[in-house]
């Protein structure tokens, strides 16, 4: 079976590459070399991304089908070198025989390219660490537009615009028309495209890393990438409930394309169990990494937000909507274990709401989430909308500067009850930045429509990030 969705680390034929090539291989021998083979591709990529051109030209000259390889989304070196205005790497890949016209996961597809996205991500698309065999990445840049010259289009990288140009380079929708863009998210692959035959899941050597009231989260292998896998339990598969939520968290994800959110890479649905399949991020989450870490300093804790932010105000994009509504530190992960690149994750409990215009009301109720970081108006059971979101990272954030849970000493549910009688945790840390200290207050506000946007969340941290003080650090205190 054929994934379209970048599974593939070559284009041509006869490339050493190719996944026919190395299909066969059974062998201890066999195995250790597809693996260096995707270490490789992983390493092109991040050479790429990190402007190295004299890495790039030793790995071509060393294996120069390389030129071809392929992450996720099918996107190449090129795709990468062009987004980030790279003109040094690029010419070394199109001297190496770079298709300067080569064509991601979607195609003839033009994505969510607003100005705040790019905005996103142009100062966020990163890899992870350069030796994970991840078939090209792990927290790699994502599927945005189809062609390096649309990618340097929509950076407006006009030098590396006018060298693809000189190349041959297009950059043309399905009707001939040059891309504009579109405040709309991908639309959904055609099934065939995230289809996976479980057959080519490997659990041989696999460990658990999460469960739920449905199923279990596990560490397995994919074609040779370390994936997450979210197995439905077998005496739940015939469940109408639980095919019905499974279903609805596949079909959020495969929409989802954004640096911060957790890569979906395919489901089991055809077969028993159900299965949802996604990168596998080394890092863990955020729960675990403050229940080591404690308190972060103000840097730190700044760039996790911002991350955080980045990927809910993706989410929030009208006209289509997502709301989270189960926005915790579990629910978000490290991408690796330096801890420079979170994303969000766990759209079990989302809701994606189709918004006709900007001043449309779109409101649920029900108590729906995590107590602890739950708004009150959910606790309550009143009209809500996507500010309840906005309020969980507003806990979040507490969390990440204090070092504890909010409300640490109440259990879940009388926390959230507390919050819904109009209390709040206390901001115990010495030395609060004034600013973050009334952003953390404004996103907690008991009136949800006082609430600032996740966009306006995103605008106040780059300020206050820009003002800190390099030797900014505090340290708890009990009040």
């Amino acid at each position: 079976m054929t994934d379209k969705g970048g599974s593939s680390e070559s284009s041509g034929s006869g490339s050493s590459l190719s996944p026919a090539t190395i299909k066969g291989e059974t062998t201890a021998a066999g195995k250790k070399k597809e693996k260096a083979k995707v270490s490789r591709t992983s390493l092109i990529l991040w050479h790429a991304h990190q402007n190295d051109a004299a890495a790039v030209r030793k790995l071509l000259e060393e294996e120069q089908p390389l030129v071809h390889a392929r992450d996720y989304d099918n996107r190449t070196p090129l795709h990468v070198a062009s987004l980030h205005g790279w003109i040094d790497v690029a010419k070394c890949l199109i001297e190496f025989g770079a298709d300067v016209n080569a064509q991601d996961r979607w195609k003839n597809t033009y994505t969510a390219l607003n100005g705040n996205f790019m905005g996103y991500v142009k100062s966020r698309v990163s890899v992870g660490e350069a030796g994970m065999a991840i078939l090209g990445h792990e927290g790699w840049s994502l599927g945005i537009v189809c062609k390096p010259l649309a990618d340097a289009e929509g950076a407006k990288k006009h030098g590396m615009i006018e060298l693809l140009r000189l190349y041959g380079g297009l950059s043309y929708g399905q009707n001939g028309s040059h891309f504009e863009s579109k405040p709309v998210p991908p639309p959904l692959p055609k099934k065939c495209d995230w289809e996976i035959d479980p057959s080519e899941l490997d659990f041989s050597n696999s460990s658990i890393i999460g469960k739920g009231s449905f199923g279990e989260i596990l560490r397995a292998c994919w074609r040779g990438t370390p994936v997450a896998v979210k197995r439905i339990l077998p005496s739940l598969s015939d469940d109408r409930l639980v095919i019905q939520d499974f279903r609805h968290e596949v079909n959020l994800l495969v929409k989802l394309r954004h640096p911060n959110i957790v890569q979906f890479l395919g489901a089991v649905t055809e077969k028993k169990p159900l299965m949802l399949i996604t990168e596998y991020l080394r890092g863990g989450d955020l729960h675990q990494y403050l229940k080591e870490k404690g308190s972060l300093n103000p840097s730190t804790a700044i760039n996790f937000a911002l991350d955080i932010a980045r990927g809910m105000a993706y989410l929030h994009n009208e006209p289509n909507v997502i709301i989270h509504r189960d926005l915790k530190p579990r629910n978000v992960l490290l991408v690796n274990n330096n801890a420079d690149h979170l994303k969000v994750g766990d759209f079990g409990l989302s809701k994606l709401i189709k918004v006709q215009n900007s001043h449309d009301v779109y409101k649920m109720t029900g108590e729906t989430g995590s107590y602890r970081y739950m708004a009150p108006e959910v606790f309550k059971h009143r009209k809500y909308d996507k500010k309840v979101d906005v309020f969980s990272f507003a806990m979040i954030l507490y969390e990440m500067l204090e070092g504890d849970p909010p409300l640490a000493n109440y259990e879940p549910y009388e926390a959230a009850k507390f919050v819904a009688e109009g209390q709040r945790p206390i901001f115990r840390a010495k030395g609060y930045i004034l600013e973050l200290k009334e952003l953390t207050s404004q996103c907690w506000d008991a009136d949800m429509n006082k609430r600032p946007s996740f966009l306006e969340i995103l605008k106040r941290l780059e300020k206050i990030k820009e003002n800190l003080p390099s030797d900014h650090h505090w340290s708890i205190f009990n009040a």
